[in-house]
């Protein structure tokens, strides 16, 4: 069974639109949404970047159903753990045990600005398996010190406790990160629908969900489609690996200038036929994912909702 979620793009809307967006998501029949974290857009043309765990607040008390998840939060550098997991437990309580916390080892655009410079993917790795541990500990009570090589927790406490501990999920780009997420979180996430991924996940003790996140432009048009995602979501085409190294929104531009609107089209479906959505989806349930996170890219999120009530959910369903 595929269950389905709504992606807020924090980068692309304000505060405010966010929250309505997630209201009307949740009357089109998502089960649950996922918020990005970041400090920063990635190109100046989204225009946005609030603070994630405020609109999570508010989304919190303006719901009743609606799975609530971050996708995802980095806990290594511009945020300590604790903080995060004070945050988690805080939401958790606020809706009522429908929050999942979605983490990741994050990108230099956003983590860079708090000044410690940025480490190499090796030290990143080894901060985020630091981080699991001291959030997952302080999630349950059952740790309040940890000198680790790089974090360090001291006599903390999270006087406001969840009875159920909130799932942790966490992000994966490899076989490796994949492991990672079977010892030490409740889930992986990821944004390739690589089958590779759920199988090192699986054999390496995972049995939680795994969550994909899938980006689409629904649009009245093929062409318009392609200028929205281009517009919007063409960092994307630069890959992971150049992703967690650009500083800013002016090296995203820079690093983007040779992307065409056509060249949007092999990665993301575009226009208004439901079998071009549908068979990208599909490619990701194939390769063993079970929570697909429907990202619509660009402003017409109310056409899109309508879109999936009508033509996307009864076929995935």
């Amino acid at each position: 069974m595929t269950t389905l979620g709504y992606k807020l793009m924090a980068e692309e809307h304000a505060p405010r639109a966010l929250v309505r967006n997630l209201v009307a998501a949740e009357q089109a029949g998502f089960e649950f949404s996922a918020i990005s974290d970041h400090f920063s857009p990635w190109v100046e043309e989204q225009g946005h970047a609030s603070f994630a765990w405020s609109v999570l607040g508010a989304m919190a008390q303006a719901t009743s159903r609606i799975g609530l998840m971050t996708a995802v939060t980095c806990p290594i550098m511009r945020y300590h753990p604790a903080i995060i997991a004070q945050a988690a437990a805080t939401l958790a309580i606020l809706s009522e045990d429908r929050f999942v916390l979605g983490l990741g080892a994050g990108e230099r655009l956003n983590e860079h600005v708090v000044g410690e410079g940025w480490p190499g993917v090796g030290e990143r790795h080894a901060r985020m398996g630091e981080a699991l541990e001291i959030i997952s500990g302080l999630l349950t009570g059952e740790l309040s010190n940890y000198r680790g090589r790089y974090l360090q927790l001291d006599h903390a406490r999270l006087f406001d406790r969840p009875e159920r501990k909130p799932p942790v999920i966490f992000a994966v780009g490899g076989p490796e990160a994949a492991r990672l997420a079977a010892r030490k979180a409740d889930g992986m996430i990821a944004t390739e629908p690589k089958p590779e991924l759920v199988e090192a996940y699986r054999e390496a003790g995972g049995n939680g969900p795994c969550y994909a996140e899938v980006s689409l432009c629904f649009a009245a048009s093929e062409k318009e489609g392609m200028e929205t995602a281009h517009r919007y979501s063409r960092w994307a085409l630069t890959g992971w690996a150049v992703m967690a190294e650009l500083p800013s929104v002016e090296a995203f531009g820079a690093a983007t200038t040779h992307v065409q609107p056509e060249m949007m089209a092999a990665q993301v479906p575009c226009g208004p036929d439901p079998s071009r959505h549908l068979e990208r989806l599909e490619t990701f349930r194939k390769a063993g994912f079970d929570h697909l996170i429907l990202s619509q890219i660009g402003p017409n999120q109310e056409g899109f909702l309508d879109f999936f009530r009508s033509a996307l959910a009864p076929a995935l369903r």
